[in-house]
């Protein structure tokens, strides 16, 4: 009875497929819940990268709109071990890194000097910095465009694009183009 597996495998499919798209957009900080990965400080110091990336100016920043919570949910649902160990690895270079140049945490830095760390992490030649900067600089990325707010005030999102007119005028053309 290979139909009932099949029956079965295209059913758990569609399931994903339709669930998938309703996750992945036009999620809000409530929806991600709470991810508990890293350490309190580290989750206040990711959501001080994502600021950087994506700041604050007429338009709420990355981090007032939870997208550090949305790039520790995807690191821990759909990435590997090994992108967490390349979070983890690179908060504490992110840190340390500052605390070099300027003698003081990431944290206390002013943004022109946290662009200037993220732009050093982002040129050396530590095998964890540049890995790191990409996969949050990206993931900031895609969760800030994927937002509520991004989606409904800026891209002006409509559930259902396009609406149905039923009485429309219609003008007949001929053959050769003319009206």
């Amino acid at each position: 009875m290979q139909r009932r597996s099949v029956l079965k495998n295209l059913a758990i499919g569609v399931g994903g497929l339709i669930s998938l798209p309703a996750w992945a957009s036009n999620w809000t900080p409530d929806s991600i819940g709470n991810v508990s990965i890293v350490s309190f400080n580290e989750e206040a110091l990711l959501g001080e990268l994502v600021e950087t990336f994506i700041p604050q100016t007429d338009t709420p920043g990355a981090k007032s709109l939870g997208v550090h919570q949305f790039v520790l949910r995807i690191i821990r649902d759909c990435y590997g071990q090994s992108a967490l160990t390349t979070l983890q690895q690179g908060l504490g270079l992110t840190d340390a890194t500052a605390q070099q140049t300027y003698s003081k945490g990431f944290m206390e830095c002013d943004a022109a000097q946290r662009k200037d760390v993220l732009t050093k992490l982002s040129a050396s030649t530590d095998p964890v910095g540049k890995p790191f900067v990409d996969m949050v600089k990206g993931l900031t990325i895609r969760g800030y465009t994927n937002s509520e707010f991004y989606l409904v005030n800026v891209q002006k999102y409509v559930m259902a694009p396009g609406y149905y007119h039923g009485c429309v005028p219609v003008q007949k053309i001929a053959v050769n183009g003319t009206r």
